[in-house]
């Protein structure tokens, strides 16, 4: 039976039928993978975010008008475009697991996927180097 509120347990169904909790080993081995995997979420973003500002941040002018910049890196078969766009892909699917994990309702592994999330975010993204962002839109109203 699925569950439809948060509840604690070890007994839970990760994502795959065949990925069942039964025991205590299995369920703290399954939140400590949970928990990596969350981390290096964070980390894929940070590596995406620093390749596209590598591959679009020297180009760019910070005054130029974002309507009248050169569209360089638009080109569809570059391979930084593409490159960047695999990347973004396996961290979006990386995301969406983790979302499905914490499906499951589990209270322990909503709070492995959270702790992960925050401490990969500590670890990777959190270095002060606030100029690496990438803004697809420089206008401060959009």
């Amino acid at each position: 039976m699925m569950h439809m509120t948060f509840y604690w347990g070890i007994k839970a169904t990760i994502l795959f039928d065949s990925w069942r909790t039964d025991s205590w080993t299995s369920y703290l081995l399954s939140l400590v993978a949970l928990f990596a995997v969350a981390a290096f979420y964070q980390y894929m973003e940070d590596r995406r975010l620093r390749f596209k500002f590598l591959a679009v941040g020297s180009k760019r002018s910070p005054i130029a008008a974002p309507l009248l910049a050169p569209a360089s890196f638009a080109v569809a078969g570059s391979p930084a475009r593409l490159a960047t766009a695999l990347l973004f892909g396996v961290n979006s699917a990386i995301g969406y697991l983790l979302m499905l994990a914490v499906m499951s309702f589990n209270a322990g592994i909503f709070i492995a996927v959270v702790v992960g999330l925050a401490v990969g975010y500590l670890l990777f993204r959190s270095g002060g180097e606030e100029d690496l962002v990438v803004v697809e839109n420089p206008c401060a109203c959009a």
